[in-house]
């Protein structure tokens, strides 16, 4: 008998909220092995494998069909493949792990108001410095999906593997897209949110791939865990498969 695959963030406020999310509708998410082990268990539904791997693994793994359904943020659903959100079915957004994904750029830029005005400064910027200007992110494919609709072609990316606020004051880049969920870090390090700045606004949310092989029993399955979150969750997510 096949299983329904689930995938659970596997450390930090992440891997704990997701598991009282489960717990608060009757589903204990069980990791026998302690924290260093990658599998888990639900004995509410003994057919259901829970596996616990990092929230970017997630949204990369549904959208291949890999797994089943996971807890992941859309931010790295978008990020992690141009046309991923399309992948998915977005069945229940858990009310935890908020944060907007946003350009910020130097309070010192005051003439930079909105989106609209950078394209004029990159330009400006490569002319008087004879480069292009620098965006410090982790987010690359929606840096760039972004900043393409907004007509802003002259920059390249700098992969940020540190801390992405501190890219402009360390000289390492002259703005960055990020994820802030209070803006209390950005106004730390001197950086402001322009107009149109805000990419997208994410959470955590239990995601059901399409990609994966839908049997007549695995949709069963997963009708019945589905069901736990209420019968409209249940009966939208599978509609939509």
């Amino acid at each position: 008998m096949s299983s329904i695959l689930l995938a659970v963030p596997s450390k930090g406020r992440l891997e704990e909220a997701s598991r009282e999310a489960f717990a608060k509708v009757g589903l204990k998410i069980d990791r026998p092995g302690g924290a260093r082990s990658y599998l888990g268990t639900i004995d509410a539904l003994p057919d259901v494998t829970v596996r616990f791997l990092s929230a970017s693994e997630i949204a990369r793994e549904l959208i291949s069909g890999k797994i089943d359904l996971g807890i992941t943020g859309e931010d790295l659903i978008h990020e992690a493949a141009e046309t991923g959100i399309d992948q998915v079915v977005i069945a229940k957004p858990l009310n935890f792990g908020q944060a907007d994904v946003v350009v910020a750029l130097p309070n010192s830029w005051i003439d930079v108001t909105a989106m609209r005005d950078l394209a004029d400064v990159a330009s400006d910027y490569r002319h008087r410095h004879g480069q292009w200007l620098r965006v410090a992110t982790k987010y690359v494919n929606l840096t760039r999906r972004y900043f393409a609709a907004h007509g802003i072609a002259e920059y390249r990316i700098v992969e940020s593997l540190g801390a992405t606020e501190a890219a402009p004051a360390s000289g390492a880049a002259e703005l960055i897209v990020d994820i802030t969920s209070s803006g209390s870090t950005l106004k730390a390090n001197e950086l402001k949110v322009p107009q149109e700045g805000v990419i997208l606004q994410s959470e955590a949310n239990l995601v059901v791939s399409k990609t994966a092989g839908w049997s007549d029993e695995k949709r069963s399955q997963l009708e019945k865990l589905l069901t736990y979150f209420g019968d409209s969750v249940a009966q939208s997510a599978l509609g939509s498969l």
